[in-house]
This record gives structure tokens, C-alpha cells and sequence, in this order.
């Protein structure tokens, strides 16, 4: 006996519209999404990176760190204590 196999063929709407219509509504919904997520956040941003700084009027500025001179004191010196039950073979 033979195996038939039916494969269904594509819906098609009753008035004859394509399938792609409403996949094409959803493409220029997210276009128009886009682009006003571009107007509102992207642009802005870009045209405040492009600006210039304006120069400081007084630009005496001392860039130079002064450090308080001081001695370094010595560390006091210690002697190693054993403790109990320690081996004293260094």
C-alpha cells in the first residue's frame, strides 16, 4: 500500500490579500519606534559630544602638588617571641 502524504497549502485569506500585510504593519511600527528613539536620545547625545568646551576665563591654574617634607622615622625593631610548643629550629 502507498503512503500518501498531504502537505497543506498556504492560507489564504478570503478577501485575497497577501500574508505579508501584517507583517509589513509591524515592520513600520518599529521603524517609526526607532527613529523616534533615535530623535529623542541618539542625536541630542551626538551633537553635545561634537561641542566644544568653553576655555576657563582665569587659566592660571598651579598644577604642581607640594608634599610636606618630613624625616621618615625608623621602624622600632622586635624580637621574634618562640611560642609554646613551637619548634625553636629556624
Amino acid at each position: 500500500m502507498a503512503t500518501v502524504i498531504n502537505n497543506p497549502g498556504h492560507a489564504e485569506r478570503s478577501d485575497g490579500a497577501a500574508d505579508s500585510t501584517m507583517g509589513i504593519l509591524m515592520g513600520v511600527i518599529v521603524l517609526l519606534v526607532l527613529a523616534t528613539l533615535f530623535f529623542v536620545y541618539a542625536l541630542p547625545a551626538i551633537r553635545a559630544s561634537n561641542a566644544t568646551p568653553a576655555a576657563p576665563q582665569n587659566s592660571t591654574i598651579d598644577v604642581n602638588v607640594k608634599t610636606p617634607v618630613t624625616t621618615p622615622t625608623p621602624a622600632p625593631a622586635t624580637t621574634p617571641t618562640p611560642t609554646p610548643g613551637a619548634s625553636t629550629n629556624y
